[in-house]
């Protein structure tokens, strides 16, 4: 577990460090390999956080769906976080084995072929399409809606690998609206890279696409991508896009990329050409960290979103799943990823724009947080009792319908709906939402045996239970809060030599509490007749031109930009 040249590392003592970066910040652990203790972590805030408003180089307004972020603001984090973390551990620097990362995804960039973003040339720092598109901008729902219509026509056989549909989220949709909107910035693209990629190409020096983003959200499969042919009836500008700009060597998971730099040591004070692990994504590598790593168990990691992801030795095809890739998770089985687009999201939207100040003070008097308070209130009620249900559907829908121009609704509000009526109808959608993802994958005859729960939602256990009622199975919780960054430094330990692969790291490193919350029978009945019609709306709402249905939320999202379009152009409110 050393370079060549350097000190041999005790195996009692040696550490591996994990860094997550998430929507909002970066968050670095220092983990002991030996047996996945987690000795200290710190946490740095993103200075520019989701750009989503207005692009910091020059203010400009941006669109509705767009979400962006400032690459240097990720190698802030490797600046403060890991010193700060590795100083809180205690442990000499030395002693450190490996690095590993992980990235929400799929956050992707232009970049130079040496891998400097357009949007540090100071020419294209005006340039919204110059700046990596954060895994929720949703703003290229035509280009993914085109994307799959394609496929289905030309019969492409990967597109049943991602359940019938692509996402605006992914790698192939980003790319044409670059192509489309910004043609000239889509120019100087010399590479298209996933994020996660990118950190670990400042870190060792070596590009290496990961296998995670390249299968999950590159439209890799079998070894290939998709065709020429296919991409320049797309476009016929974006016929070489693969070869031209995303093409490259794919590293597996686990793998050693490469050894730290010098530039990295300095900037994390990190010992040079210790182990830099391939490449991840955020809900992936959490799996082997809730020692989820047999078929049929689904890990759920709940934050502003939620991710479920599962391994199994089984290739089935799930509609509305977000892609099941060889390797994808763990090497030797199948790896499955389905998600919903808000969740967290969801509950601050609604605490942040609809809770009087009544109850705000009303909290503060009882030392709780708004979110405290209206659990607490609604953790009183039967099911039912608030005569509500809701879509969760305010940030679009990622799976099972791959829609993200849908939108949220509620259904039996009165003037007697107290705020936390609506927030326990929000918290119950997105368990809904949850039994729906579950039942797609079994019907499609992958079995679903376990649900581990990993996120910062944890700590609400009124929403646990919920889960635990409305899926009507028990309920195991990761032992640890940082997941991400856990299952990172399981990956750092391989990639360092530390395991011989991922299965025993999480055997050694990774923790879980089994089974903690159950299903209450008589809640669980009650909850059936409430998921009925929850499901009678997602299908009215969410299949767009099946029979009977309603396509009003689309109707409703053109209208908008029709709006916002004739509002900005005239310089007028439209009264």
């Amino acid at each position: 577990m050393s370079s060549p040249g350097e000190r041999a590392v005790d195996p009692r003592r040696a550490v591996a460090v994990g860094i997550d970066f998430g929507t909002l910040s970066g968050r670095a652990v220092v983990v002991r390999v030996a047996d996945g203790e987690e000795l200290a972590d710190a946490v740095h805030p993103y200075p520019h956080g989701s750009v989503e408003r207005t692009l910091p180089a020059t203010g400009a307004v941006l669109p509705p769906d767009w979400a962006l972020q400032v690459p240097a603001d990720w190698v802030e984090v490797l600046r403060t976080a890991v010193p700060k973390a590795v100083a809180a551990s205690g442990v000499d620097p030395r002693d450190v084995v490996g690095i590993g990362t992980d990235f929400t995804a799929c956050t992707v960039l232009p970049t130079l072929a040496d891998g400097t973003p357009l949007c540090e040339l100071p020419e294209l720092a005006g340039r919204p399409h110059a700046y990596p598109k954060l895994w929720k901008h949703h703003a290229a729902q035509a280009q993914a809606d085109r994307i799959t219509a394609l496929a289905e026509d030309r019969g492409e056989a990967w597109l049943a690998r991602y359940g019938g549909r692509i996402s605006s989220e992914w790698e192939f949709a980003k790319a044409l609206q670059l192509l489309e909107e910004d043609p000239e910035v889509y120019a100087r693209t010399q590479r298209w890279v996933e994020a996660a990629d990118w950190i670990i190409w400042q870190l060792c020096g070596t590009y290496v696409r990961n296998a995670c983003t390249a299968g999950y959200k590159g439209i890799h499969q079998d070894g290939r991508y998709p065709g020429r042919e296919y991409l320049a009836a797309l476009n016929p500008g974006f016929a070489d896009f693969v070869e031209a700009k995303l093409e490259h060597p794919i590293g597996r998971l686990g793998d050693r990329a490469g050894g730290l730099t010098a530039q990295a040591a300095a900037w994390t004070g990190l010992p040079e050409g210790i182990a830099v692990a391939v490449g991840n994504v955020d809900a992936h590598v959490t799996v082997p960290a809730a020692q989820a790593v047999e078929p049929g168990q689904m890990v759920a990691i709940m934050g502003t979103s939620t991710c479920h992801v599962m391994v199994s030795d089984r290739l089935g095809e799930v509609p509305g799943m977000c892609g099941v890739v060889d390797g994808g998770i763990l090497p030797g089985l199948w790896g499955y990823e389905a998600g919903q687009s808000g969740v967290g999201d969801i509950f601050g939207w609604f605490v942040d724009t609809s809770v009087p100040p009544s109850y705000h003070e009303q909290a503060a008097e009882r030392g709780l947080d708004v979110h405290g308070l209206l659990t607490e209130l609604a953790a009183g009620q039967a099911v039912g009792e608030h005569g509500l249900v809701a879509l969760d559907w305010h940030s679009g829908n990622r799976s099972v319908l791959v829609d993200h121009e849908l939108s949220g609704l509620v259904v039996g509000q009165t003037l007697a709906t107290r705020p936390e009526d609506t927030y326990r109808a929000l918290l119950e959608a997105t368990a809904f939402g949850t039994r729906t993802i579950i039942e797609a994958f079994e019907h499609a005859g992958v079995p679903v045996g376990e649900l581990v729960v990993a996120g910062g939602l944890l700590k609400n256990a009124l929403l646990m239970q919920i889960y635990a009622d409305v899926c009507d199975r028990p309920l195991s919780t990761i032992g640890s809060d940082q997941g991400p960054a856990l299952g990172s430094a399981i990956h750092a330990a391989v990639a360092a030599g530390a395991h011989p692969d991922v299965h025993a790291a999480a055997a050694a490193m990774g923790k879980v509490n089994r089974a903690v919350y159950r299903p209450d029978p008589a809640r669980a009945r009650a909850y059936d007749d409430l998921y009925a019609e929850y499901v009678r709306l997602h299908e009215h709402f969410g299949r767009r031109g099946a029979g009977g249905g309603n396509d009003v939320m689309h109707r409703l999202r053109a209208l908008r930009a029709e709006a916002i379009r004739t509002k900005n152009t005239s310089g007028k409110d439209g009264r």
